[in-house]
């Protein structure tokens, strides 16, 4: 029998907090037609309810209501089940195959009919890279298929997926219990030898790096520093069309990498948390490779920068 690895498993919660969170996400893309995908559980141990969003979409569409498929189910009970072998009742199914690094992930749509399912295995490239002791982030290679309404796609190429677990407040002006307001959340895997990750937050001058990696011909190192900038947005949503992302691991390398958006889709992933993902071609150390930016609000925040967009004077 395999062992199972603590972080694939539900975490007890620390404090009887109402809003101890725990997520589980997969994100996974087929570049080839600018389809984007992924999968994001919520659950509140304490409360003993989950929500289960999955979404998909492509150039075709940019909000919950346009795009291929989107649906955040709220205030299911959590199954009395492990979190390495678990099905919720909307639909998505993960399997632990190896602890850390090999998972399952299936997700059939519990309204019938046939608008979507998927039966993907998402492979780890290189190991889970902890934030403190709260937070693992992974990139991956996914192989199987999507089923979008009859029609079967295959799939195999670079994702990511990530854990979060602690305190997650619905309340506030920023972003998680962060006085930022807002952030970005962008990686690109060209192999299993060239990649980056990095995890950025505003805290007032614009968006630095708190996370992230480099990995360059086969020599991984943290992200010592950084910051991204959207240089160019859509005239219509203000979401971004290109990104700037620049850093200097640990080992003094620099990093430029040259992102532009190829899909965008805008969407509350929580009460708190509006977010706008993107599929995104990178070109960084030589190499153009996908991968995904996206940039996150609070909700203050996200109605401020609306506001602001639309040159509305109050």
């Amino acid at each position: 029998m395999t062992t199972t690895h603590p972080d694939d498993e539900f975490h007890p919660p620390t404090s009887d907090d109402p809003y101890w969170t725990e997520t589980c996400w997969f994100t996974f893309t087929v570049p080839e037609r600018k389809l984007s995908g992924q999968l994001y559980p919520f659950f509140r141990a304490n409360q003993g309810v989950a929500a289960g969003g999955a979404y998909f979409w492509d150039e075709t569409g940019r909000y919950i209501h346009d795009a291929l498929y989107a649906k955040n189910f709220w205030h299911m009970p959590i199954p009395d089940q492990p979190l390495t072998d678990i099905t919720l009742p909307n639909g998505i199914a993960y399997r632990c195959v190896e602890p850390q690094k090999v998972y399952q992930v299936r997700y059939d749509d519990p309204d019938g009919g046939d608008e979507i399912s998927v039966d993907l295995t998402f492979t780890g490239v290189l190991p889970p890279h902890y934030l403190g002791d709260k937070h693992v982030d992974q990139p991956g290679r996914y192989e199987g298929t999507i089923v979008l309404r009859g029609e079967v796609i295959p799939v195999d190429s670079y994702g990511f997926r990530d854990r979060s677990w602690g305190v997650r407040s619905q309340f506030g002006q920023g972003l998680m219990t962060s006085p930022a307001r807002r952030g970005g959340y962008s990686y690109a895997t060209a192999s299993d030898r060239d990649a980056f990750h990095a995890i950025t937050m505003d805290f007032g001058s614009g968006c630095v790096a708190i996370h992230g990696y480099v990995l360059r011909d086969g020599v991984w190192a943290k992200l010592a520093k950084g910051r991204r900038e959207v240089v160019e947005r859509d005239d219509v949503t203000g979401w971004a069309t290109r990104v700037v992302l620049e850093g200097v691991d640990e080992l003094g390398r620099e990093l430029h990498a040259d992102g532009r958006t190829e899909n965008r889709l805008g969407f509350f992933l929580n009460p708190n948390l509006f977010t706008v993902n993107c599929l995104t071609s990178w070109t960084f150390d030589g190499v153009t490779a996908y991968g995904e930016d996206h940039e996150n609000f609070s909700a203050a925040e996200i109605r401020s920068f609306s506001r602001e967009f639309r040159g509305d004077k109050a």
